[in-house]
């Protein structure tokens, strides 16, 4: 059984699986396994160009749709006030759905005021296009402005997230507002972070792999969900097998203090300003 968190209304399966770069009948299959083995909260977005995959397994699985948690987002090009709307629709048309369950904002945009973006992000959900909202990529100041500018309380802040990276402050704000906080790139994509000893003490003391441990380190934060990727069907049950076993307080401290490397993935020339660490 996968755990939940419940943020704002929104009922986030902890552990779900990250799209990202998957394409064609690799996606599909990919998706349609991940469904087979209890997966239950799929990530996607426009600008990752599978959605019609995702919503094909989606029907080959057979699933109720209550029972799934589907995310999208609109690029941040795509977020001005009419750009919204026709890319969230045509989202839900490549899907096959009538709603999703989360629609975010995928980044914030440096020339378009984050005023429009807000308001079209809540007449989303007020269309029914969505049942929940939230951003992604937002640093502090601007998830405080997003809050403020919103009708309606957004769901959940997804940014990268993973042992080398503090996210201290974004969790803080999220928790404030009850929001959750979801990690993309939770296991660092390797990136020598399994071989680190604190997480190679942890696998040993629990007979886990060191992916399993970091997962676990994720979803025993208040709050926090974890989306990982893999091109691996048997990696997939491997994933969400983390609700069985805990870390001690000790192992979590010792994989938290990692985070002072600092080490970001995904920034780029329209990356907002982050917050220091």
């Amino acid at each position: 059984m996968i755990h939940t968190i419940d943020a704002n209304g929104a009922s986030i399966p902890a552990i779900g699986l990250g799209t990202w770069t998957l394409r064609g009948a690799e996606c599909t299959g990919l998706v349609e396994h991940a469904l087979d083995v209890g997966y239950r909260h799929l990530d996607t977005a426009a600008s990752y160009e599978n959605e019609t995959e995702i919503g094909a397994a989606v029907r080959a699985s057979g699933l109720a749709r209550s029972e799934l948690f589907v995310t999208t987002k609109v690029w941040y090009t795509d977020i001005a006030p009419g750009d919204f709307e026709r890319s969230a629709e045509a989202s839900l048309k490549r899907l096959g759905l009538d709603h999703v369950d989360l629609l975010l904002i995928h980044w914030p945009s440096k020339t378009i005021p984050l005023e429009g973006p807000i308001q079209s992000l809540n007449g989303a959900l007020e269309r029914g296009y969505t049942k929940n909202i939230g951003v992604s990529n937002f640093p502090t100041d601007l998830l405080t402005r997003a809050i403020e500018l919103s009708e309606h309380d957004l769901a959940c802040n997804q940014v990268e997230y993973h042992p080398m990276l503090s996210q201290d402050k974004v969790h803080a704000l999220c928790r404030k507002a009850g929001m959750a906080m979801v990690s993309y790139c939770p296991l660092h994509r390797g990136g020598g972070l399994f071989e680190e000893p604190a997480v190679r003490s942890a696998a040993q003391n629990h007979g886990r792999t060191p992916a399993q441990i970091v997962l676990r380190w994720h979803v025993q934060q208040e709050g926090v969900a974890a989306i990982p990727r893999t091109t691996k069907k048997e990696r997939l049950a491997e994933n969400i097998a983390i609700f069985d076993f805990a870390l001690s307080e000790e192992e979590m401290r010792a994989i938290s203090a990692l985070r002072s490397a600092s080490s970001r993935i995904c920034d780029y020339a329209f990356s907002p300003d982050w917050d220091r660490a």
